[in-house]
């Protein structure tokens, strides 16, 4: 378990985040990067290797009401394709206090989210394969994949519930799935 003062500061200590909200220019048009289903970043058929890079990125990435995603300037905007979903939890922490369990999340592109309201965490079931696929919702209409482990890790978290598997964090309960 982590102290809360830990987990305070994770979500504290964090940059300030561009202002996208606020960026609305024209299309540009489309640009060669895929955010691949594990994660990796490929611009023009090579993988995107600077972690810094990616997060500077990610930091300016969108998914608007059309469903695309586009990396936004104050001046530009840049579709680019996404095979699954942009971002992936690759890590948690988590603190029980007398208030309730708290529960944040960290992208592979190391910002940190509390689950709770503001940052749900939903699973639906793969219909062919019948695999739950876990995620978090984010900001500016993202979402991030739950890795496999930390997916496990939550589910050894969740207490059972007439045969649905439920998590408590942040004040909410979020269903992982049956029995």
């Amino acid at each position: 378990m982590t102290t809360l003062n830990k987990i305070e500061s994770l979500l504290r200590d964090q940059r300030g985040a561009p202002p996208i909200a606020d960026w609305h220019p024209e299309l540009s048009g489309d640009i060669d990067i895929v955010i691949k289903a594990d994660g990796r970043w490929i611009h023009e058929g090579g993988e995107i290797k600077r972690h810094k890079l990616v997060k500077l990125f990610a930091s300016i990435l969108r998914r608007e009401e059309d469903g695309e995603y586009y990396l936004l300037t104050p001046v530009e905007k840049w579709r680019i394709t996404v095979e699954d979903l942009p971002l992936q939890i690759i890590d948690f922490e988590v603190n029980d206090v007398a208030s309730g369990r708290r529960i944040v999340v960290k992208t592979n592109v190391d910002t940190w989210v509390e689950l709770g309201k503001q940052y749900p965490l939903s699973v639906v079931t793969d219909g062919a394969t019948q695999e739950p696929q876990p995620a978090v919702q984010l900001n500016h209409g993202l979402q991030a994949r739950v890795s496999r482990p930390c997916f496990y890790n939550l589910v050894e978290l969740a207490e059972c519930r007439n045969e649905t598997m439920i998590l408590f964090a942040g004040g909410q309960e979020f269903e992982l799935g049956s029995v």
